[in-house]
């Protein structure tokens, strides 16, 4: 049975197998559209098991577009086109038959800002179990994902108490424990580090490195100092105005090492040595 069967029934959820596969997700992208908006071209990328991926490039560049691209996010967007295909565990996410909620499932995300609910603690992070069905130990689960996500010690006194009253480092590090509460393969982070300060960074930057023993991980970042201290691959996006608009598309990817210290493509080594932003 596939891993994302929409045939089987919600009541019986059960978190997918890790696979041994090289790639999580292998994105093989034409075309992204908003409307008429030739947003993103030519992207093809693997998001490698059981490692972190860093996304970075210039301001409306399409990483973010992309990574949302990745568990079908971008279908909340009406005018959102996609062409080509995005292969997770083998099978492509955007066949007619695959429900997005179940890709969801597998592949979970977590936001620039953080988004706790406005409920307790413990019920922030059960509510993917609850929306899934879950049939396990919720307060085992519970417990788990907080360790996992490195705020039990921090909250376990107070898990009645609302998500929203924690600082913005533990908010965020609150929405990853949701997120990994369903055990995901693959987890997305689109700029988690953007609105906090610099120990909540450090914090967040060690816990991803932590999480990728259990889970692939894929960050949109726009500091260029963070993808070199937690990525293992990076890829770098760039922009083409030659259209008459602005169309993102990826330029370059590789390991991090050589992303930034022996970049093949001249606007790679333009953009890391800081000659346009």
């Amino acid at each position: 049975m596939s891993v994302l069967d929409i045939a089987r029934p919600a009541t019986d959820y059960v978190a997918p197998q890790k696979t041994v596969a090289a790639a999580a997700i292998d994105a093989r992208i034409s075309e992204i559209h908003y409307g008429k908006f030739l947003a993103v071209r030519d992207t093809n990328i693997a998001i490698e098991k059981n490692k972190i991926t860093g996304f970075i490039g210039p301001s409306g560049c399409g990483k973010s577009t992309v990574l949302r691209s990745l568990n079908r996010m971008n279908d909340l967007i009406p005018s959102f086109r996609l062409e080509g295909q995005v292969q997770f565990l083998g099978q492509d996410i955007y066949a007619r038959n695959i429900d997005p909620v179940v890709v969801r499932r597998h592949i979970g995300m977590v936001f620039q800002q953080p988004n706790p609910f406005s409920m307790s603690i413990f019920e922030n992070v059960a509510f993917g179990l609850r929306l899934n069905r879950y049939k396990g130990d919720y307060k085992q689960r519970v417990e788990y994902a907080l360790r996992r996500a490195g705020l039990w010690d921090e909250v376990k006194d107070k898990l009645k108490e609302n998500g929203l009253a924690l600082s913005g480092g533990q908010q965020q590090r609150l929405c990853i424990a949701r997120a990994i509460a369903t055990e995901p393969t693959v987890l997305l982070m689109d700029e988690p580090c953007s609105a906090l300060d610099p120990i909540a960074t450090r914090i967040i930057e060690e816990l991803m490195l932590d999480l990728k023993k259990d889970y692939t991980v894929a960050i949109v970042t726009h500091n260029m100092q963070q993808a070199m201290r937690v990525a293992d691959t990076t890829a770098f996006f760039s922009v083409d105005i030659s259209r008459g608009g602005r169309t993102g598309f990826l330029c370059e990817a590789g390991d991090t090492e050589q992303i930034f210290h022996d970049p093949k493509q001249d606007l790679t080594k333009r953009y890391i040595s800081g000659e346009f932003s």
